[in-house]
């Protein structure tokens, strides 16, 4: 099979020729359709270290059809459509037994623990596969995995967004906008805020009330308590970028709650007098645990989430790296790609 592997110190992917994997007893081959190009896999090629030591073939938001079963395992019938989530957890330990599989100290990720999905075929413990209805693309089904699965679990569980509440998303990329659309689903008057008019556009599409262009507002936080009359009850970072977390952290009403969606490994300034005398929540989110997936499913097969405004770009295998680049380049016309083998 044909798979885009990170080497040691490489900037860019290699397409390999590798044996097909034989599934581990309780594990199924998936045969991959597709799988989506996410900015984690652009923090590995950027030097964040995978846990599994390169060479190892990145890709963790994958769809596709069972192919064969190791020992052990039932109820997975060749050619039944399947979803991946990226991360599995281990399902035993207190935080597993809590609920928060997020949580786990033994998760294991595709493409970052084991191989992922950029390739013709992977294979997964069967325990956390998902059934993807017929009536959803199963190609662009594979950004269901994470960037719908991540912002569901941001906005239901940890910003616990309520019908009425204001709720700003800073960053309109594929995770913010999903982030868009379930804040509206959970009943929130949305403001979405980005640099980008396209994406502002979209966030309205899918149901914001108003949008901060932040290049022209300048200061966004005050755009933000005009707009909502004294702060959004709620803001959700999905970027990851110091100065637009402490723009969230300023822009929240008495009482309000930021969420922190977005990676970086920067240190941020807070004033904890705000923090205390206003009674301030800060919270980070990371992933979706595993009990959320059917719903998160649902959302989609129902057509509360379109999946047709986010899959905007694909590209064969041979040219991952090519949707690699498009997405460091912050074009403006991309919403989430996807790697089709």
């Amino acid at each position: 099979m044909r798979a885009a592997v990170l080497l040691a110190g490489a900037k860019t992917l290699v397409l390999e020729d590798r044996p097909l994997p034989e599934p581990d007893p309780g594990e199924v081959l998936v045969r991959v359709a597709a799988c989506g190009i996410c900015r984690t896999d652009l923090h590995y090629l950027h030097g964040t270290p995978t846990f599994r030591k390169p060479p190892i073939v990145l890709g963790h938001e994958i769809s596709g059809r069972v192919e064969r079963v190791g020992a052990g395992v039932t109820g997975w019938p060749e050619g039944e459509r399947v979803l991946v989530p990226p991360v599995i957890p281990c399902g035993e330990c207190a935080y597993c037994r809590a609920g928060r599989g997020t949580l786990c100290s033994s998760q294991v990720m595709l493409g970052n623990h084991r191989d992922g999905g950029f390739a013709e075929a992977v294979t997964v413990p069967s325990k956390a596969l998902f059934r993807l209805p017929e009536s959803i693309p199963l190609k662009e089904g594979c950004i269901i995995s994470d960037a719908i699965s991540t912002p569901y679990h941001a906005v239901v569980n940890r910003a616990e967004v309520r019908p009425g509440q204001w709720v700003a998303v800073f960053g309109c990329g594929g995770v913010g906008l999903a982030a868009v659309r379930i804040a509206v689903l959970a009943g929130a008057n949305v403001v979405a805020v980005d640099v980008i008019p396209r994406k502002l556009e979209l966030a309205r599409a899918l149901g914001a009330v108003e949008t901060v262009d932040a290049k022209v507002a300048g200061d966004v936080p005050k755009a933000l308590r005009k707009l909502t009359g004294g702060g959004p009850d709620t803001a959700l970072e999905v970027i990851g970028n110091p100065a637009t977390i402490a723009q969230a952290f300023a822009s929240v009403r008495w009482g309000g709650r930021v969420v922190v969606v977005g990676y970086t490994d920067a240190d941020v300034a807070v004033n904890m007098g705000r923090v205390m005398f206003r009674e301030i929540e800060i919270r980070g989110s990371l992933g979706c645990g595993l009990q959320d997936f059917p719903k998160v499913i649902e959302l989609v097969r129902s057509g509360q989430i379109p999946l047709e405004k986010f899959v905007t770009h694909r590209f064969p295998l041979e040219r991952v790296n090519d949707g690699l680049r498009l997405l460091e380049s912050g074009d403006p016309t991309l919403v989430r790609g996807i790697a089709v083998p």
